[in-house]
């Protein structure tokens, strides 16, 4: 099977949401986002501690629009359907399309915090990923201190499988951390 030949939609609905393939021109308002989020990004995602700036944002979006295309990576923007409002990004990553097997990753702009979204768009590309792509297996790992994070697949039915051990640097680069890996399974 050539995954470059799966049909998946730009647009995926939820109650209050809707997730959305990440496009080119979308990179003046997530850079608008991480810089509102870059505080409480910084101790989590790698990236917010990188030099920020407009120009470099939109390569990444335009990259990874091209691995979406390829089903190399599944970014997506979390949309709020009131107002089209960027509310933060998910997406499938680490895509192994023999076991089917997808990991799902999320952040949120920190003005749209504590509502429920990423929540709802996990839920949503959880549902997605069995029904449409046929997962067999869906991982979330978070960092062992992130409890906000933690809260998101446990309020989604996951599976604590285990803990990594001091298998990774925080995001910083200075102290080792730990990884809990949530999972589902069909």
């Amino acid at each position: 099977m050539n995954p470059i030949l799966v049909d998946i939609p730009e647009r995926i609905e939820g109650e209050r949401i809707y997730l959305r393939t990440c496009k080119p021109g979308d990179g003046p308002m997530i850079y608008e986002a991480v810089m509102a989020s870059l505080d409480e990004l910084k101790p989590w995602m790698p990236w917010a501690n990188m030099t920020q700036a407009e120009e470099l944002t939109e390569a990444n979006v335009r990259e990874s629009f091209a691995n979406f295309i390829l089903r190399k990576d599944l970014r997506l923007n979390i949309m709020r359907k009131a107002d089209d409002a960027f509310l933060g990004s998910t997406g499938l990553h680490r895509i192994d399309w023999d076991t089917r097997k997808f990991e799902i990753g999320y952040w949120v702009d920190s003005r749209y915090a504590k509502n429920g979204y990423v929540t709802e768009a996990v839920n949503l590309l959880t549902r997605f990923a069995f029904d449409e792509l046929n997962a067999n297996r869906i991982e979330i790992r978070v960092d062992t201190e992130n409890t906000a994070s933690r809260r998101i697949p446990e309020n989604n039915g996951f599976t604590l499988e285990g803990i990594l051990r001091h298998d990774s640097y925080d995001s910083p680069g200075t102290a080792l951390r730990s990884t809990c890996v949530y999972s589902k399974i069909r």
